[in-house]
């Protein structure tokens, strides 16, 4: 049996057994409380998170624990204006994280890691995956989904099975929502995996309305 409860203004996804996780809709501005942005210019409007600068790299909000290991990222993704927008997995810091993101002129999924002290320090894990069975396109919402199990990550575009890579340089860490000189929308943010339960806040308990009890499934 699983059931959907409303805690400090995100969903918190309860299942009977040990899989659990969290939703954002961004229906309500205090979601939107709950992802932190060093880079870019995000907000919650209209029941989406959304970046509306695309002059910058590597535009980026997280949300989550940093103790985060094994989970499923599942999202709906919309390239507004420019190419590259995608999901941050496995953010130890504010620069330190791993990036899936579809690239649309090239009709590509690609997978970088994300570096150093700087916004742009990076290189590649992959690049060079073509989009299989499915078109990267802006304006259109995408089903985005990337499996995050060890050291081995596979990315689902649109239901359709895209790549599966190894990389072992970051064991844990945050969620988030991520761009290249791009602007971008997600909606229907899902995590899911062992720990990501009611006990995890979502953000440092001064910036939450409420703090997250201990709810139990019988």
């Amino acid at each position: 049996m699983r059931r959907l409860i409303a805690i400090a203004g995100a969903l918190l996804l309860i299942g009977s057994g040990s899989a659990f996780g969290l939703t954002w809709d961004f229906e309500t501005a205090a979601q939107g409380a709950q992802w932190a942005s060093p880079q870019g210019k995000w907000g919650v409007a209209g029941g989406v998170l959304a970046v509306t600068s695309k002059d910058l790299p590597a535009q980026r909000s997280f949300a989550g624990d940093a103790s985060w290991k094994d989970y499923t990222i599942e999202t709906k993704l919309r390239v507004d204006d420019g190419n590259w927008a995608g999901v941050i997995f496995r953010a130890k810091s504010d620069f330190e994280y791993y990036v899936a993101y579809v690239n649309v002129p090239d009709n590509k999924t690609e997978l970088w890691r994300h570096k150093a002290d700087k916004h742009d320090s990076r290189d590649a894990v992959n690049s060079n995956n073509a989009a299989k069975d499915t078109k990267v396109e802006r304006g259109a919402w995408m089903d985005v989904k990337i499996d995050v199990k060890g050291d081995t990550f596979t990315f689902v575009l649109n239901g359709k099975d895209q790549w599966t890579h190894k990389d072992a340089l970051y064991t844990a860490g945050k969620v988030g929502a991520f761009t290249w000189q791009t602007t971008a929308s997600w909606d229907n943010f899902k995590v899911t995996g062992p720990g990501i339960d009611s006990t995890t806040p979502v953000e440092p308990k001064s910036k939450l309305a409420a703090t997250w009890g201990l709810l139990k499934t019988e």
